[in-house]
């Protein structure tokens, strides 16, 4: 009997010490669990550089938010470096290579914006090994990019494009140019009616200057800092100076505005009839209701330049998984839309995809159907040599 009394302890003993480890496990168990579910989740830090106009700003603050609030933002959470343009501050461009150079690594330059345009200018100056390839594998939607670049391919993702058009006031101009030989005989038919701002003070103005020029060299030298192609610039200046006294004139004195804004202002006023303008900037004044409905945009053959706006992945970056999430959410139907509405960019996916009413402005312009340039340093020689030869007064 003792002994039954003795075992039957002894079981109850057995079965208290099971329970407990019992609950030993199952809380160890519920702490890994819980220690590999905090590990899955762990966000990682993306900061995206950028830089530009209030525009720009705007809708790359929206597109953070947006992809922060995405299943992608559980993982990454993207914040924003923004260098607003027209102030003293440093350049993106100046910045990224002053921290390569200095040997700096694992940086914040995770992902940053920057056009088919510049990207020669940033390998020319910071070297061919500052900007990482993308992996295709980690970017599924870029089956829906329509957009090709001119110079960076496997580099640079174009997200957005713009360009230059030809903006007019319909109620004067019934039957706008078709092209670039056209719009030359319409500006010389329509004296002082037609403004082009200074190539140094804005794109509007640098693109019609370099259609000008580049319209009589190979299709090739718009894509190459090359300095042989100087030398061929002659018959392009020829064509601008003369055509330099049927611009606009204030005074008696042909006037070159500075800045886009500046032609803007102008057309905006009735003080001339055509300008030059940047696509975006054209639409977001049309939706504000800062340009008379009357204007119009159109587009000549050959094409006044226009860039694609990218995304590319510094080489001194710290993320580049999370910079490839970024890329691949900039090609979704709602970042595109964001990009539509804000920024009046020209989509890079399937039109049908876009519901923004901007969408009525892009009438026949498609991102696909670009013209390109990339001539790095050479623009700056250009604008010295319009300067020297026409912005001071043709001789």
């Amino acid at each position: 009997m003792k002994f039954i009394k003795k075992a039957a302890i002894f079981t109850a003993g057995l079965a208290i010490f099971a329970s407990l480890a019992g609950c030993s496990n199952s809380t160890s168990n519920k702490k890994a669990t819980s220690e590999s579910s905090t590990k899955t989740v762990k966000q990682t830090n993306v900061t995206l550089w950028a830089g530009g106009s209030q525009n720009v700003k705007d809708g790359m603050t929206k597109i953070v938010s947006a992809f922060n609030a995405s299943p992608e933002g559980k993982k990454y959470k993207l914040n924003l470096e923004f260098i607003m343009s027209g102030t003293s501050a440093a350049s993106l461009q100046d910045r990224l290579v002053a921290a390569k150079k200095a040997g700096q690594k694992k940086t914040d330059y995770d992902l940053i914006l920057a056009s088919d345009a510049e990207y020669s200018g940033y390998t020319q100056l910071g070297g061919k090994d500052i900007f990482l390839k993308y992996d295709k594998s980690a970017i599924p939607n870029i089956k829906n990019d329509k957009a090709t670049v001119g110079a960076g391919q496997g580099y640079l993702l174009p997200y957005r494009g713009t360009t230059v058009v030809l903006a007019y006031d319909s109620s004067k101009v019934k039957n706008p140019p078709k092209t670039a030989k056209q719009l030359y005989a319409w500006i010389k038919k329509h004296p002082g009616k037609f403004a082009y701002n200074t190539p140094d003070s804005g794109g509007a103005g640098s693109s019609f200057v370099q259609t000008a020029l580049y319209n009589y060299l190979p299709k090739s030298a718009l894509t190459s800092s090359d300095k042989k192609w100087e030398a061929k610039w002659d018959k392009g200046f020829n064509l601008l100076k003369s055509l330099d006294s049927y611009m606009y004139k204030s005074g008696g004195k042909v006037v070159y505005p500075n800045k886009n804004q500046g032609t803007m202002d102008l057309l905006t006023n009735g003080q001339v009839e055509m300008i030059p303008a940047w696509q975006d900037m054209t639409t977001i004044a049309l939706q504000s209701g800062t340009l008379p409905k009357t204007i119009k945009m159109t587009q000549i053959s050959p094409a006044l330049t226009g860039n694609l706006d990218s995304l590319v992945i510094p080489s001194i970056g710290s993320n580049k998984k999370g910079a490839e999430a970024v890329m691949n959410f900039m090609l979704t139907k709602k970042a595109q839309n964001i990009l539509v509405n804000t920024m009046a960019a020209i989509p890079v996916i399937n039109e049908k995809e876009i519901t923004s009413s901007n969408l009525k402005y892009l009438k026949n312009l498609s991102a696909k159907d670009f013209r390109f340039s990339s001539i790095g340093d050479l623009s700056n020689d250009m604008n010295q040599k319009w300067t020297s030869e026409i912005g001071n007064g043709v001789k």
